[in-house]
This record gives C-alpha cells, sequence and structure tokens, in this order.
C-alpha cells in the first residue's frame, strides 16, 4: 500500500471546539499521527456541543477528529506536564488554541518546549494573534467575523449585520495553521530547526477581504453588502426563476455575450446601457431586474440545461440534501462513509484535496475519550508499570468509554 503523505509525522494536538481541530485534521487525513491530548472531566468541550450522535460523541465532534486518537492528560499537575515533555521528544509538532499565555503558565509555552527539541513545530491558533493590545481577548468565529470586517459586506443592502453562514473563520485559520505547520516541517526536514507556527481567526477573516480591501485601497470607498452580487463584476449573482433562483457568472464580455444570446435577449449586447463590464457593474440592479424577467418565464432546471448547452458558467443554490445527492459530489467523493463497530455508518465530508500518489484517506472515526492513553504512552517508551502508576494518580484517564465524563 502506498505511504501516506504525511505517514512518520507525529502531532500532538491540544486542541478542542473548531479551528484547532480542523488543522489537525487537515493533516491526520493526510497520514499524520494526530494524538489528541484531552482534558479530564470530558475532553473536548465539542464532544458535548450540537446534536448528539450518540453518547460521548457529538455530530460536530465526529466531523472534526476523525483520523485521530484520544489520550486523556492532565496538564495542571507537575507529572502530567512531564508526561507532555516525554511526548514532545518524539514529536514533530504541537498545535494549540488556548488563549495566548496559558501555555506559558503550564511550563508548555514555546521556549520550554524547543530548548526540548530544537526541531518541533509549535503552532497557536487564537482568536487575535499572539501579539498585538488584543492578543489576550478570547474569540469566537462570531466576533472574528465582525472584526475583520465580514459581517459589514455580507447580506443585503439595509438589512441588519449577518455573518457568513458557516464558521468561516475557524474553518480558514485551521486550513491557515495547517498550511503554516507542514511549511515549517518541510523546513525542519532541511534544516533542523523547529519554529513557531501563529495565526488567528480575526487574520482568517481579513485575508478573505481580497475584493473589498482592494476597492478600500484604491478608491477609499468602504464597501458594504451586496447580497448574491459581486464587487466589481455583473450580472454575477443569484437570479429568480419561475420556480426558485439560478447562479449566473457572466463576468468577462464574452460570457457576457453567450448569455444574451442563450435566453434571447441578444439586443441587450448593444444596449449602450450594458456595452462595457463597467456600464454593467454601474446598472446591476436594473440589469438583474430586465434578466428577471426572462428568468421568471421558465424553470430553475429547464434554464440550467439551455445555459449548460450555450456554454454559459450557471449553477443550483443546493441545500444540504441536495448537494449530498449530486452526481459531481459524489463522483469527487466529497460523501464517505465509514462503517465503525460502535457507531455503524458515519457519514464523513470528504477530503477536498486530491493527491494523485498519496492520496489522503478517512481510516478511523473520532476517538472515545481516552481511548488510546496507554497505548499511545506504551509507544513513546513508557513502562506498562509506569502507565499504571499514571492511570492510579490520575495523570492520565484511560478509555472512559461512552458517555463518561459529561
Amino acid at each position: 500500500m502506498t505511504d501516506s503523505a504525511l505517514s512518520g509525522m507525529v502531532v500532538l494536538d491540544l486542541t478542542q471546539i473548531m479551528a484547532g481541530p480542523f488543522c489537525t485534521m487537515t493533516l491526520a487525513d493526510m497520514g499524520a499521527n494526530v494524538i489528541k491530548v484531552e482534558k479530564p472531566n470530558g475532553g473536548d468541550d465539542n464532544r458535548r456541543m450540537g446534536p448528539p450522535f450518540i453518547k460521548d460523541w457529538s455530530a460536530g465532534f465526529l466531523a472534526l477528529n476523525r483520523n485521530k486518537r484520544s489520550l486523556v492528560l492532565d496538564l495542571r499537575s507537575e507529572d502530567g506536564q512531564a508526561v507532555f515533555k516525554r511526548l514532545v521528544k518524539g514529536a514533530d509538532a504541537v498545535v494549540e488554541n488556548f488563549r495566548p499565555g496559558v501555555m506559558d503558565r503550564l511550563g508548555l509555552g514555546y521556549d520550554a518546549l524547543t530548548a526540548i527539541k530544537p526541531s518541533l513545530i509549535y503552532c497557536s491558533v487564537s482568536g487575535f494573534g499572539n501579539t498585538g493590545p488584543d492578543a489576550k481577548k478570547g474569540g469566537f468565529d462570531l466576533v472574528a467575523q465582525g472584526v475583520s470586517g465580514l459581517m459589514s459586506i455580507t447580506g443585503h443592502p439595509s438589512m441588519p449585520p449577518a455573518k457568513v453562514g458557516v464558521p468561516i473563520t475557524d474553518i480558514s485559520a485551521g486550513l491557515l495553521a495547517a498550511n503554516g505547520v507542514l511549511c515549517a516541517y518541510i523546513y525542519a526536514l532541511k534544516t533542523g530547526q523547529g519554529q513557531q507556527v501563529d495565526t488567528s481567526l480575526m487574520e482568517a477573516g481579513v485575508a478573505y477581504t481580497v475584493w473589498e480591501s482592494s476597492v478600500y485601497f484604491a478608491e477609499g470607498e468602504i464597501p458594504g453588502p451586496l447580497g448574491s452580487a459581486h464587487r466589481v463584476s455583473a450580472p454575477y449573482q443569484a437570479l429568480r426563476t419561475s420556480n426558485g433562483y439560478l447562479n449566473i457568472g457572466a463576468a468577462t464580455q464574452p460570457t457576457w455575450e453567450q448569455l444574451c444570446r442563450a435566453i434571447g435577449l441578444e439586443a441587450l449586447i448593444d444596449d449602450p446601457r450594458f456595452i462595457l463590464p463597467g456600464d454593467r457593474k454601474a446598472r446591476q440592479d436594473e440589469l438583474a431586474d430586465l434578466l428577471e424577467e426572462t428568468f421568471t418565464k421558465d424553470t430553475t432546471s429547464n434554464w440550467l440545461k439551455m445555459l449548460e448547452e450555450a456554454g454559459v458558467v450557471a449553477g443550483p443554490i443546493y441545500n444540504m440534501d441536495q448537494v449530498y445527492k449530486d452526481p459531481q459530489v459524489l463522483a469527487r467523493k466529497m460523501l464517505v462513509d465509514l462503517e465503525d463497530s460502535d457507531l455503524g455508518t458515519i457519514h464523513n465530508i470528504g477530503i477536498p484535496v486530491k493527491l494523485s500518489g498519496t492520496p489522503g484517506q478517512i481510516r478511523t472515526r473520532a476517538p472515545m475519550l481516552g481511548e488510546h492513553s496507554a497505548e499511545v504512552l506504551r509507544e513513546h517508551g513508557f513502562s506498562q508499570s509506569e502507565v499504571d502508576l499514571l492511570v492510579s494518580g490520575n495523570v492520565i484517564v484511560e478509555n472512559q468509554g461512552p458517555g463518561t465524563g459529561r
């Protein structure tokens, strides 16, 4: 069997909820040995958030912690800190998403751990980053979407502030963290020198404002919400049909002309109001009204067939049930079912990047709390008598089983 791209990489995962776990899941999907170090008395708070799946697992926890193993370790105790430092000797990376300063107070900050292993990659994901006046503030996706400007450009004009429908700064911070870890890991493999990776939800949100920041930098204009419309192009938005909506992407001159011919509005091509891209953008509301007069005469599915035949970029607006019945989504393996002896069939979002030689793989479900505590320690050189002593002293907790620690 072909090795995974990150086989042999050992990651100590101190994260919980979403941003950090998304980072470590991304690494685990590509073959990294991710050891999820959880606190006693419940572990990752996400085990109890959102709709329950069964007992100790929430649906969200299952979605974000596949391919990982769970070690319950009391990092507040000196013995627990000593155990963690021994684990660091065999690790390539540590990922944590505590508030800045917490790991230092535990004696497990960047300086302390890199003194043990200079090649270690130490990744921190926080609300606002490790430096600056707001470094110590707590941060959640909603707050980050507000501070980064995302909520000022989301939704429709004259409506209350709206956030992006998904926790986008959490997920993107996780992706940025994974990218940073991999960049630092490559450098460490070449030089033997580790480094700290530092990113935040706030920075992830700001990074998304490419069009909006560009407009602000160039013209000093403060962008507002546009609904589904594009910041600089038109028509590029959702338009009504007789039974719903469809998305139209006619951002360039050729695609604009294709659209007009496909729907029988060739006269608009030479209409002086809409000759150039800038003209169409300046009159985007008027243009949308004209297009909807035609689109509302037929159904979404019929229009999509006609537009596809004409080579016009367009698409439906799916709900989640429709997403996971779409042939292209299924063909790209973005729904992966995992059969598990404890939970039966577990539906997973598939791995969104495909490697031809070392593809990612969903191998195991998210772990029970403490499911691998003893196993992990034995792999890192702890004797069984040491493991037993740590268990009896409540420094580590072995498999608590579903439903305990709630």
